[in-house]
């Protein structure tokens, strides 16, 4: 699955350096890697996925890495003293997984050009520093058909974090994926200004139960809304990681975050003497996105029904932001028009809610 991956991540850096089969020999000592997690490492979520990448790229590349971590890192000033830190201890690749620690990654950078940085979800590159996101938005549009094929009330929840671009995309290929199959459907989203904060994310899943939610999606870091909706017999789309061991009988697809490949090659190219700044944004077809791990109340039709359209997408048969007919936005404008696609700079700058979402968004553009 990685050769692929490989492949498409050199052509979206437009790397020119030889292939990563042809190392040099290999120092001494193994190349010290670190990382930065934005919240407690627990058994599910964001940082799991990271963690799990920083595991896979120990398996790839025995003897040649020695990896560390720092959890619960607040964005910010602490993100700074520890990007810091993790460079004065001899780590000479740093791996910076949260949008709020990309001008801390930057600042630090300036001061160890011998350093090679990856701001993952950021989006400013340096000469030592590089950027890496997932089409996050591929599998919200793949849960949104499960969920419109499972539920009742055709009323779902978004347990969101911030309103930016990536969230966003979230909602509304989320939003488009269920009306695709349920064109009745409506969502209700509530704002947490938050990543993760279990207690403010089981109370909006809570409040969102009762307003005649009955699945549940998220982008949060921690597995609240996966408990409440198991507590309360509801469904619930699992988000960064598979969560059936919170939610057995709540969960019906999990859209999770595949880093091991992509962190790998990486350290690979630190190692090899090929790595280049550049800018990665992979998804379904890359692997860096994969919808499954269905829950047991999932006909095997909807099962395969979502499994065809993800295949779909990494054939370049669906794009979740082309229009068969005019898509509108929640205030009736088209953001879409029939027979067009977004650009990939029009999906990075999102900042309208889907027609079917319930609320109204700040406009930051004219």
């Amino acid at each position: 699955m990685y050769k692929n991956l490989v492949a498409a991540l050199a052509a979206a850096c437009c790397f020119s350096s030889p292939a990563f089969s042809q190392t040099t020999a290999p120092a001494t000592d193994p190349l010290k890697v670190g990382f930065v997690y934005v919240a407690p490492l627990t058994d599910a979520g964001w940082v799991r996925q990271h963690e799990e990448g920083r595991k896979a790229v120990e398996a790839a590349l025995p003897g040649k890495v020695k990896t560390t971590f720092v959890e619960n890192v607040p964005e910010g000033a602490d993100a700074e003293r520890v990007i810091r830190d993790l460079a004065q201890q001899g780590n000479k690749l740093i791996f910076t997984p949260s949008f709020g620690y990309m001008e801390p990654t930057l600042k630090v950078a300036k001061d160890f050009p011998d350093v090679k940085f990856e701001s993952v979800t950021g989006y400013k590159t340096a000469p030592n520093v590089a950027v890496a996101n997932a089409r996050y938005y591929e599998g919200r549009y793949l849960a949104g058909i499960a969920a419109g094929r499972m539920t009742k009330t055709h009323v779902a929840g978004y347990v969101a974090g911030f309103p930016i671009p990536e969230v966003l995309q979230g909602i509304n290929a989320f939003t488009l994926g269920m009306r695709s199959v349920d064109p009745k459907a409506q969502v209700k989203v509530i704002w947490l200004d938050a990543w993760f904060d279990p207690p403010k994310e089981r109370d909006a899943a809570m409040t969102l139960f009762n307003q005649d939610v009955d699945v549940i999606a998220f982008h949060t870091g921690s597995t609240a809304v996966m408990a409440a909706a198991q507590e309360r017999g509801r469904m619930a789309v699992a988000y960064h990681s598979d969560m059936r061991r919170v939610a057995p009988d709540a969960q019906i697809v999990a859209v999770t975050h595949q880093w091991g490949g992509y962190y790998t090659e990486r350290a690979r190219a630190v190692l090899d003497g090929s790595w280049k700044s550049g800018s990665v944004w992979g998804g379904v077809k890359e692997g860096m996105i994969r919808v499954g791990d269905f829950g047991s109340k999932v006909p095997k039709a909807v099962q395969d029904e979502v499994l065809a359209r993800q295949r779909d997408i990494a054939a370049g048969k669906l794009q979740p932001f082309r229009a068969a007919a005019d898509v509108r936005d929640n205030e009736g404008h088209v953001v879409i028009p029939r027979g067009t696609s977004l650009t990939d700079a029009q999906i990075l700058q999102m900042n309208w809610l889907a027609e079917g979402v319930q609320g109204k968004l700040v406009r930051t553009g004219s």
